[in-house]
C-alpha cells in the first residue's frame, strides 16, 4: 500500500527526491528507500549509527518531519551536492577585482545547488570617482546585471536554476535604481529584491523628515524619507518587488549580535545571514500530529512534538558534519556556529482540525504557544547536545544569553544554556515548504493559510495525452473522508478571502519565538488601494515582523488569484465569482495542427561575428481564425559545426509551435540562454549568445504578425484552440511543465502541477 495520500505526492517524490541512477532507473524503490537512505546518512557521524538511523528513520515517517529539499534529494546519494538550501555570500568588496572574484565565488556555490544571496550596498554608486583610470564608476546595478547573466547560466543541483537575493541598503546613493529596477519585465530576473530598511528611516519615514543617501561618507543627495518610502511602496505595489527587510531589527534580535553584522538574506528571505552563512532547514509538519481532527478534543500532542522536536535538531546539528561545501569560508562559517533553522509546515491545516480560523485572535494566539513550545523544545535538545558533543565554537555564556530570543526565553532554559552551554546558535525559521508540503500530501504551506482546497491538474501521460486529477488540501480531504459531502464550516478561509492584516498578525505571531525570520507572502486583492496597500507595511512595522513580502495581481508578474468555480467553495463565495479567460487557463490544441500543401512565411539572415557563414531563418506562419500565429521553424546555414543542434532547435521549436497556445515563452528561453565563451556585439546591442541571436529573431517576427503585443507580451488565447476550466486559482505558465500553475506562496514562485520553484 503507498504511503502517498495523494498521487502528486508520489509524482513530486518521484519527479525531485527519489534516488536514481544517471539513466533514470531507481535506486530508491519506495519511500521508505527514501527515508532510510536519509537516516543511514545523517546517523554515520554517530557514536551508535544503528540507533540513531531507527530514530531518525521514525522522525521521516509518515512525513512528521520534512527535511529541505537538497537533504531529502542528496542525503546518502555520495553525490557532491551541499546539504544546504542557500548561502549569504562575502561581502562584496568596491573594488573590480573583488567584485570578479565574489562572482567566481558565487558561480562555484550555484554549481553545488545553493541558492545565493548579496548585499550590493558596497559598490561605490553610479558616477562615482573610480580612482587612478579617471574613470566613473558604472555603479551596483550594472554588476547585478552580471550576476543576473551568470545565474542563467547554472543550473542548480537537479532541474532548478538558481536562485539569488540582492540587497540594498535604504540610504545607499542607487536606492531609487534599486527599487524601481525590475520594471524592466526582462532585466534582473534571477533576483528577488529586497530593501534594507532601517530604523532611523522608519522614524523619518513616520516624521515625514529628511532622509541623506552616503556612500562612504559623502551625502550625494536628501530627499524626503516618505518620498523614497512611497517609491518602495509603488513598485511593490506595481511588480510585486521589493520586498522590505527591517535590517536593524534583525540585528538586534540575533542571537549572536556579539559576533555578527547581518546584511543580506537567503533567496526567500527567511534566513538573514553573515558573510559565508548558510541555512540549513527543516520542517515539523504539525498537520500530522494532532490528535482527534475537527472533534471537540481535538488538540496537537505536545508531547509527540517535544520529542519530534528533539530528533530534528539531532539530525540537522548532523548535517553540518555530514554536508560537503562549496567553499571552505562556508565550511568554516557552519562550523563555528552550527545554526540551524526548523520551522514548521501545515500549520493552517492544524489550526483548522482544531476548528480554528486562520487569522483570527485565538489562531494567532494558538500559533504563538506551538511556536513557543517548539523553540523551548529545540533549545533544551540543543543544550543536551552540548552536554554530549560540545556547544558551537563561538559560544560565550553571558554575551549570549543577553541576545536575541535568548532575552525572553524561559528561565530554566537560559539556566541550561548558562550551565552547559548550547549547541546550535540559532535554531528556529519558517522556510517556503511549497514542493515538501506536496509530497507530504498536500499540506498547507508553512504557516500560509490554505491557498485552495481543491484544483484540478492535467497530468502529461507517457503517451503525450493529458488526465486530469483533483488535488485537495490535506484538511479538506480529512474533512471529506470524515464529514462526506457535509459544507465546509465558516471557519475554513483560504488566500482568496483573507484580509492582508490577517496575514500579518499570523506572521506577527509566529515571529515572536522564530530566531531567524520567516518566508511568507501576504497576499493582496488587485483592487486594494494604494494607502491601504502601504498600511500593510506598517502595520508588519509596528507589530514586530522582521521583513515583508507581498503579492498583489500586476502586470509584470502575472495574475494568480482569480477566483473560478471550486468543488469546495470557500463559505460566503458564490459559484458564480468572476472567471479569468485569457491568461488564467491552460490552453492546449486537442490535437497538434496539421500542415497545409502551402505556408507564408519570411526568412531572416543572421550574421553572427564569430561565424564565417550567415544563419538563415525561416519562419512560416498559418491563419487561425484570421490571426497568423508561428508554425514551423527551418535553419539553415553554410557552417557545418552547428547541424546537429540546429535541426534538432527547429523540430522542438516547430513542435511547440503545432500545439497552439501561448508559445512565447519560446522566445523567452532562448533569449535567457547565456554562451560562456562570451556573447556578441550585434548592432549595438550585447547577444549572449548565438541562441539568443536566434531567439530575437523569432520574437520580432512574433512581433510583425501581430502574435506578440511587443517585446515579452505574448497572446495568451487561440480562437481554435481547446480551452480547459480548471477549478482553483490560476497562475502563469510554468517554465518546466508549461501549465498555468505557478502562485505565490511564501514569497516563491512555485508550480502546483509539478513543485518547480523559482526559489529552489
Amino acid at each position: 500500500m503507498s504511503r502517498f495520500a495523494a498521487p502528486i505526492a508520489e509524482q513530486i517524490w518521484d519527479m525531485k527526491y527519489r534516488f536514481k541512477q544517471a539513466d533514470g532507473t531507481p535506486i530508491d524503490q519506495t519511500v521508505e528507500d527514501s527515508w532510510r537512505r536519509i537516516a543511514r546518512d545523517l546517523a554515520r557521524v554517530e557514536q551508535d549509527p544503528a540507533h540513531w538511523e531507527d530514530k531518525f528513520f521514525e522522525a521521516l515517517e509518515d512525513f512528521k518531519y520534512l527535511p529541505a529539499g537538497r537533504i531529502t534529494a542528496g542525503a546518502g546519494t555520495a553525490r557532491r551536492v551541499t546539504l544546504f538550501n542557500c548561502f549569504v555570500m562575502g561581502t562584496i568588496p568596491d573594488s573590480m577585482g573583488g567584485i570578479f572574484d565574489m562572482l567566481k565565488e558565487a558561480a562555484l556555490t550555484m554549481q553545488q545547488g545553493g541558492g545565493i544571496g548579496y548585499d550590493f550596498s558596497t559598490i561605490r554608486p553610479r558616477g562615482a570617482d573610480v580612482h587612478g583610470v579617471a574613470a566613473d564608476a558604472s555603479g551596483p546595478l550594472s554588476f547585478m546585471d552580471v550576476w543576473d547573466a551568470m545565474c542563467r547560466t547554472i543550473m542548480s543541483a537537479g532541474s532548478r536554476r538558481g536562485a539569488m537575493m540582492a540587497t540594498m541598503r535604504c540610504d545607499h546613493p542607487d536606492i531609487e535604481q534599486f527599487i524601481t529596477a525590475k520594471s524592466d519585465p526582462a532585466r534582473l530576473r534571477m533576483f528577488n529584491m529586497s530593501v534594507l530598511v532601517t530604523d532611523p528611516f522608519m522614524e523619518a519615514v513616520k516624521a515625514d523628515g529628511p532622509w541623506e543617501l552616503v556612500f562612504d561618507g559623502k551625502v550625494y543627495h536628501t530627499i524626503q524619507a516618505r518620498d523614497l518610502w512611497n517609491k518602495i511602496m509603488q513598485a511593490t505595489y506595481d511588480y510585486a518587488e521589493p520586498g522590505v527587510i527591517f535590517i536593524d531589527r534583525i540585528n538586534a534580535a540575533n542571537n549572536l549580535s556579539y559576533v555578527e553584522t547581518i546584511a543580506a538574506t537567503n533567496p526567500c528571505g527567511e534566513q538573514p545571514l553573515p558573510p559565508y552563512g548558510a541555512c540549513l532547514l527543516g520542517s515539523i509538519n504539525l498537520a500530522r500530529l494532532v490528535a482527534g481532527p475537527f472533534e471537540d478534543a481535538a488538540h496537537l500532542d505536545e508531547a509527540a512534538l517535544q520529542e519530534l522536536v528533539a530528533t530534528a535538531v539531532r539530525m540537522m546539528d548532523n548535517v553540518v558534519d555530514a554536508s560537503k561545501f562549496p567553499l571552505a569560508e562556508q565550511e568554516a562559517e557552519a562550523q563555528d556556529k552550527r545554526r540551524i533553522g526548523l520551522g514548521v509546515t501545515g500549520l493552517a491545516d492544524a489550526l483548522l482540525m482544531l476548528g480554528l480560523r486562520y487569522g483570527s485572535d485565538e489562531a494567532a494566539r494558538q500559533t504563538e504557544r506551538w511556536l513557543h513550545a517548539i523553540a523551548r523544545a529545540a533549545y533544551l535538545a540543543s543544550v543536551d547536545l552540548a552536554k554530549e558533543k560540545g556547544a558551537f565554537p563561538l559560544f560565550e555564556a553571558e554575551k549570549y544569553l543577553a541576545s536575541g530570543t535568548m532575552l525572553q526565553m524561559d528561565d530554566d532554559v537560559r539556566d541550561a544554556i548558562r550551565e552547559h552551554g548550547i549547541r546550535n546558535a540559532l535554531l528556529t525559521s519558517i522556510a517556503p515548504t511549497g514542493t515538501i508540503s506536496l509530497y507530504a500530501g498536500n499540506v498547507s504551506s508553512g504557516i500560509e493559510p490554505v491557498f485552495a482546497y481543491a484544483y484540478t491538474r492535467k497530468v502529461l501521460q507517457k503517451d503525450g495525452s493529458r488526465t486530469e486529477e483533483e488535488v485537495v488540501d490535506y484538511a479538506v480531504q480529512m474533512w471529506r473522508d470524515k464529514f462526506g459531502d457535509k459544507d465546509l464550516p465558516d471557519y475554513f478561509v483560504n488566500a482568496q478571502t483573507l484580509p492582508p492584516s490577517d496575514h500579518v498578525k499570523m506572521q506577527a505571531a509566529a515571529q515572536k519565538w522564530i530566531d531567524s525570520s520567516i518566508s511568507k507572502t501576504i497576499n493582496c486583492p488587485e483592487d486594494i488601494s494604494f494607502d491601504a496597500f502601504k498600511d500593510v507595511y506598517m502595520q508588519a512595522w509596528d507589530q514586530g515582523c522582521k521583513g515583508c513580502t507581498t503579492y498583489r495581481p500586476n502586470d509584470v508578474t502575472g495574475s494568480v488569484l482569480t477566483v473560478s468555480e471550486s468543488a469546495d467553495k470557500a463559505p460566503g463565495e458564490s459559484a458564480d465569482a468572476p472567471h479569468e479567460v485569457d491568461g488564467g487557463d491552460v490552453i492546449y490544441m486537442s490535437e497538434p495542427l496539421d500542415r497545409p500543401q502551402s505556408l507564408e512565411g519570411s526568412t531572416y539572415k543572421l550574421k553572427w561575428p564569430d561565424s564565417e557563414h550567415a544563419i538563415y531563418l525561416t519562419i512560416n506562419d498559418i491563419v487561425i481564425g484570421g490571426r497568423r500565429r508561428p508554425f514551423e521553424v527551418f535553419i539553415n546555414s553554410k557552417n557545418m559545426e552547428h547541424y546537429a543542434w540546429t535541426l534538432a532547435l527547429t523540430r522542438m521549436i516547430s513542435a511547440v509551435f503545432r500545439r497552439g497556445g501561448d508559445v512565447s515563452f519560446v522566445v523567452e528561453e532562448l533569449k535567457a540562454v547565456f554562451d560562456p565563451r562570451g556573447g556578441a556585439w550585434v548592432k549595438g546591442k550585447y547577444i549572449p549568445s548565438i541562441l539568443a541571436a536566434i531567439g530575437g529573431v523569432i520574437e520580432q517576427h512574433l512581433i510583425n504578425i501581430g502574435f506578440l503585443e511587443g517585446e515579452g507580451m505574448g497572446l495568451k488565447s487561440d480562437p481554435q484552440a481547446q480551452v480547459v476550466n480548471l477549478d482553483g486559482p490560476r497562475g502563469k505558465a510554468c517554465p518546466s511543465c508549461g501549465q498555468f500553475d505557478m502562485v505565490m506562496i511564501e514569497g516563491c514562485m512555485t508550480c502546483r502541477s509539478c513543485g518547480h520553484s523559482k526559489c529552489g
